[in-house]
This record gives C-alpha cells, sequence and structure tokens, in this order.
C-alpha cells in the first residue's frame, strides 16, 4: 500500500522526473489496517499438534473487518458543513456521542482545507458508526465568564476569555482524549524518505476497567520527532479481544496449553475463544478433540480412586 511513486515518462523534464521519484503515495488508513489485520500473521513456528496444516504453512488467512466510509456516519456529512475551519488549523478530532472517533493531523493549514472533505471518504468503526445511530445528543457548550461587575476593561474580557480556553483544553485532555493521548502504542516504521518516516501503531490491547477505547494509527514524523501526518482508526470491543487473543497466542508461540494457563483460563475455554474469534480454521479438529477427551479421561482417572474408597469406608 506504500510505494514510491515512478519517475513520470515523456518531455516533462528533469525537474517532474525527480520530484516524481521523491514522493510516497499511500491510501488513506490502509496502512493501519493492513498492520492490524496481518497481526501475528505467520502463525505458530513449531509444529503443534493442536494447529492445522494451513496454519503452520500459511499463517492466518487473510482476515477480514467492517468499516465504514465517512458518508455512512449518521451526521458526519452535516457536521464537516457546518463546523467552521478556524484559521490556523492543522488537523481535527472526530467525536461521535462524546467519544472519540478519530483524529486527523496534516502539516500546513491549506493542507488541512484541501483534505477537510475527505473525512467522508474515509473509514470508520463499527463503534463509531453504532454511536451515531444511537447516541444520546451531545449537550451544547456554552462560555461562562465570572460576575461582569468585575470586567472593567477589554483586557478583563480578553483575559477572562482565555482563561475559559484553557478549561475546555484541559477538559478535553483530560477526559475526552486521554485514552488516546495517554496509551503506549507499538511502532512499526514502514517506509522512510529524507527526514520523515512513515509509522503504523497498535495499542497493547488491554482487557479490563479504564481499557475500552484504543485506536490503530498510523504517523509521519520528522527527525525532530514533529508530526507531519496523523490517522486513527478506533477499534470496536470484538476487534479488541480479537488483537488481544493473537497477542498472547504469538507471546507463548502459539502453545494453547501455555497460553491458557496464562490467561488462567481451562484448556477447552481457550478453544472456546479462538473459534469466538473467526479462527477456528487454524485448528486440528481432531488433535483438538483427541486433546480435551484425554484431558477428561485424566479427570475421571484421578477421581476414580478416590470415589472407591468413598465406597469402602461407606
Amino acid at each position: 500500500m506504500v510505494k514510491r511513486a515512478k519517475a513520470g515518462k515523456g518531455n516533462r523534464g528533469d525537474l517532474s522526473r525527480t520530484a516524481a521519484a521523491t514522493r510516497c503515495r499511500f491510501l488513506p488508513l490502509h496502512l493501519a489496517l493492513e498492520g492490524y489485520l496481518a497481526l501475528h500473521f505467520g502463525g505458530p513456528s513449531i509444529a503443534w499438534d493442536e494447529w492445522s496444516r494451513q496454519a503452520v504453512r500459511q499463517g492466518l488467512s487473510p482476515r477480514a473487518e467492517d468499516a465504514w466510509l465517512g458518508h455512512e456516519v449518521r451526521g458526519l456529512t452535516d457536521a464537516l458543513r457546518v463546523f467552521e475551519i478556524h484559521p490556523g488549523q492543522c488537523g481535527v478530532m472526530v467525536y461521535a456521542a462524546d467519544s472519540l472517533a478519530a483524529a486527523f493531523v496534516v502539516p500546513h493549514p491549506d493542507d488541512y482545507r484541501a483534505l477537510h472533505p475527505t473525512l467522508l471518504v474515509d473509514l470508520y468503526g463499527e463503534l463509531v458508526h453504532q454511536y451515531a445511530h444511537f447516541g444520546a445528543p451531545v449537550p451544547e457548550f456554552e462560555a461562562r465568564i465570572r460576575d461582569g461587575r468585575h470586567m472593567n476593561t477589554l483586557a478583563d474580557l480578553r483575559a477572562a476569555a482565555r482563561a475559559q480556553e484553557r478549561a475546555w483544553s484541559d477538559t478535553h485532555e483530560a477526559v475526552l482524549s486521554r485514552q488516546l493521548l495517554s496509551t503506549s502504542y507499538a511502532f512499526e516504521r514502514a517506509y522512510r524518505m529524507g527526514p520523515f518516516e512513515l509509522h503504523r501503531f497498535l495499542p497493547p490491547f488491554h482487557r479490563g476497567a479504564g481499557a475500552e477505547e484504543q485506536h490503530i494509527g498510523e504517523l509521519i514524523n520528522d527527525h525532530k520527532g514533529r508530526t507531519a501526518y496523523l490517522k486513527t482508526f478506533r477499534l470496536s470491543d470484538a476487534q479488541i479481544r480479537r488483537g488481544y487473543l493473537l497477542t498472547r497466542l504469538a507471546a507463548h508461540d502459539w502453545h494453547l496449553g501455555r497460553t491458557a494457563q496464562k490467561l488462567g483460563i481451562g484448556y477447552e475455554e481457550l478453544i472456546r475463544r479462538i473459534r469466538a474469534a473467526g479462527f477456528a480454521s487454524l485448528l486440528n479438529a481432531h488433535a483438538v478433540a483427541g486433546h480435551v477427551a484425554g484431558r477428561s479421561g485424566h479427570a475421571a482417572a484421578d477421581a476414580s480412586p478416590q470415589r472407591t474408597d468413598e465406597t469402602k469406608e461407606t
């Protein structure tokens, strides 16, 4: 999805060919989605009995995830038409029902003005689509300035307005965008061009309280670490679960027994989760059935002597 554009053909001169050779083209968000869909694509490196031959030879088959175009997200078209583009604006954070849907950053205000409509042809996750349909209306934001009796000059009014802006900014960073900004991501460099690097990133796929909002995305930064481009995609709960399961399996070399033990669940429960996540084709049905039957047989054998002793005592 990311490649250097080939130099143009024809009589447009050396300048055109040089410019074409130093341009990078890629489709919005496809880099991030590729990174998520190809998560641990190689499958098990050791041919465990439970895994099918297909999984060992080919790894995970190409996965599919649902996504919606921006014009299919209820209200987004009207929002982009009505919301004002501010002087100097280089990006936007899109919220649905007070929940962060996506972040989009470009290097220059002229770039943003040109690319603002492209948010309608970009991709959004299942959760964003649902929130736009079923979320409650967002309350209006109002600026509240202290008692006017203390406003004697325009400088007082300006100071009060700036204080309100700071309060909004603090609330946004502490509440609305906290999980996007405070999460620790795994970055993978996909391309380098001069002083710029193109990365895709994945969240830690944490489960439990306080980890309900997680994003994947792509980023371009310069040699000083400054962001030149950013776009994110919010994952649904089901997508987080699949990422979490694949990450845990890969961490234990796809050994089902060790993975189940680390997760604190039984072997059968791990098999159920793998199937529920849509990865049933990776399992060797006969080996899994034999393993489960063997575990049941061992359990019965372990319990039999105890029952015999109890019968004798009775």
